[in-house]
């Protein structure tokens, strides 16, 4: 039942309802916030300067914060997945809906300074339930605790706990004792009634200790961390597929010309093996939603946090989050894919399986080693994405709980802490089917309340644009 309610969210409703307000936000703002690209990412290493400028961390990073939840195993095992179920026009239909994503996270960072509420500590509070019940009214506030109560839900039951620390488990154990068994009793470690391979365990209560030491300092803590790792993780992936890229660059002419056929035409490519056109827009939109996360309402939780007085301006650093996770990111991760052939229904490979045949044959040139050279890659980019997004969902949830119970009770607040991090730590020891599933359902039911504010709101977010566009010089189109 989980299943069919998480494949009916996750299918048209939640697909048509995300490129809508996309194709909206972007009409609303004349392509605007695209024409202003170079000026996000200047804005992104300029925190604002001056007296009275409201915040609690610099623009990048809030944005790392939000990409630590971003980046992860979407761009790994997602975009992987959307090619060996939708073909490789899935990967086209992918880049049309960050385009109009971008426009939605831009409106989402704008719209969470400027509902934004400070505290006299100094401490930030925004996000969808902020700028719902200002923005749309105190009427409107069900709306927002809706919201609040499924993104709590979403963090703590699966998407920020127990699917990412059992990605990582997972991974580890791939690499390290791929041929354990759990009637291994020798070899393992016996817990929960239940025998685990000793780098489960280990990679297990490495990675609670290091959630919890980052976790409990709240946001300033996980901001500094993801401030490093984001970027430098980002960065080792980009290079490494870049790598790949230059070491097969003659099939790259061959490989775009496939992702663009296919898109329209996927029968011509995979000879009907693998999906319709429907199926590659499905794939290829949904999987970009999960990656990027533009129109579901986490990101601008954080974005709330920045140190900015301008809400346009955080809404173009907000933006550039899209364009990295989805249109660079997975999109370098879906050319790897295609131009190794790794996608090819004749081998049979699934999910993160097809990411690492790619690397493996795309570093062939790197010598014998090269499979094994791929293997550890992957695991370590799974381990460092999924451990970010962990600390990237836990501020996420948190600032949900908040929201529900009030900031006067602070103890809930630093409770919940402790049950985050706890629930990462049984995690790798817990079934995660039935825990994807429910994480799915609420993560994309999170989307809808978010979405009617957004559409709402447009015309606020056109004004408050037009207005920053004068006031610095920019010709409003």
């Amino acid at each position: 039942m989980i299943d069919a309610v998480s494949d009916w969210v996750w299918g048209m409703p939640l697909i048509g309802a995300v490129l809508a307000t996309g194709l909206i936000l972007t009409l609303c703002l004349r392509f605007a916030h695209i024409f202003n690209l170079r000026r996000a990412f200047v804005y992104m290493f300029h925190t604002e300067k001056g007296g009275g400028v409201s915040g609690e961390v610099s623009s990048f990073a809030a944005l790392c914060t939000a990409l630590s939840a971003t980046i992860g195993t979407g761009n790994i095992v997602g975009v992987a997945t959307a090619i060996g179920t939708g073909g490789p026009g899935a990967l086209f239909w992918m880049e049309v809906a960050a385009v109009l994503g971008m426009a939605t996270k831009y409106a989402e960072g704008l719209l969470a300074v400027k509902y934004r509420e400070v505290t006299p500590d100094g401490r930030v509070l925004g996000g969808p339930f902020y700028y719902i019940e200002k923005g749309l009214g105190p009427r409107w506030k069900p709306l927002a605790v809706v919201f609040a109560v499924l993104g709590m839900l979403s963090g703590i039951m699966g998407i920020g706990t127990i699917t990412q620390i059992n990605g990582i488990t997972s991974a580890v154990q791939r690499f390290f004792d791929p041929q354990f068994s759990s009637a291994d009793m020798a070899t393992g470690i016996a817990l929960f009634g239940t025998t685990y391979s000793v780098p489960v365990v280990v990679s297990g209560v490495a990675v609670t200790l290091c959630a919890g030491l980052v976790i409990i300092g709240g946001i300033k803590r996980i901001a500094r961390v993801s401030s490093v790792v984001v970027p430098f993780m980002a960065l080792f992936y980009v290079a490494v597929i870049a790598l790949l890229l230059l070491g097969n660059l003659a099939k790259l002419p061959a490989a775009i010309e496939t992702i663009v056929l296919a898109a329209f035409n996927p029968k011509a490519v995979t000879g009907g093996v693998v999906g319709t056109v429907f199926v590659a827009i499905q794939k290829g939109v949904a999987r970009g939603i999960f990656s990027n996360e533009a129109g579901l309402g986490s990101a601008p939780i954080a974005a709330a946090a920045a140190r900015t007085n301008e809400p346009a301006r955080q809404g173009l650093v907000c933006m550039t989050g899209t364009f990295i996770d989805t249109i660079v990111i997975c999109t370098m991760t879906g050319l790897a894919i295609v131009v190794t052939g790794a996608w090819e229904p004749s081998l049979g490979l699934e999910g993160v399986d097809i990411t690492i045949e790619a690397f493996g044959r795309g570093l062939a040139f790197m010598g014998p080693r090269s499979g094994v050279i791929a293997s550890f890659f992957l695991m370590a980019a799974l381990t460092f994405f999924a451990f970010t997004t962990i600390l990237g969902w836990s501020y996420y949830s948190e600032k949900c709980l908040e929201y529900i119970v009030g900031t006067r009770h602070r103890w809930c607040v630093k409770a919940f802490r402790v049950l985050y991090v706890a629930v990462v730590f049984v995690g790798p020891y817990l079934t995660v089917s039935v825990v994807w599933g429910m994480a799915d359902v609420f993560n994309g039911l999170m989307a809808f309340p978010n979405l009617v504010a957004l559409v709402l709101l447009s015309p606020v977010v056109a004004r408050t644009t037009a207005d920053f566009l004068r006031r610095n010089g920019q010709m409003v189109r």
